[in-house]
């Protein structure tokens, strides 16, 4: 859920997806307050690219915080925890797995792109 003086933006889809189909549509999050359950490191990239300026997550993975505190987003969470685990709780999520050694936010939307199709072929 993303919102900002009149503008607000609500989703269902999971995961990156919603963040996606925002950078995709040329939508920015420029001044806009986001709030989400889970916030992994692929997700706090795309917050970079969308420009955000703050976020509220219920669960954010300390790489992710570190990033985007280090963007100058402001962050409010309920729990950081070291990583983000997959939906059947059985490993990592394969979208913080993907970017575990991205270095800037473009790099990342290209690891995220290709997981993505990988994902999509299984």
């Amino acid at each position: 859920y993303a919102f900002r003086d009149g503008w607000e933006h609500a989703s269902t889809l999971r995961g990156v997806a919603p963040l996606l189909e925002l950078l995709d549509s040329g939508t920015t999050l420029d001044g806009c307050a986001v709030a989400d359950k889970v916030v992994g490191k692929a997700g706090a990239f795309l917050h970079v690219l969308l420009g955000t300026e703050m976020i509220y997550a219920g669960v954010i993975s300390k790489p992710a915080l570190d990033l985007l505190q280090s963007n100058g987003i402001y962050v409010d969470c309920g729990v950081v925890v070291p990583r983000i685990s997959n939906r059947t709780n059985t490993g990592l999520c394969p979208m913080e797995t993907a970017v575990i050694d991205a270095t800037s936010p473009t790099q990342a939307l290209q690891k995220i792109r290709q997981k993505l199709a990988e994902l999509k072929q299984n």
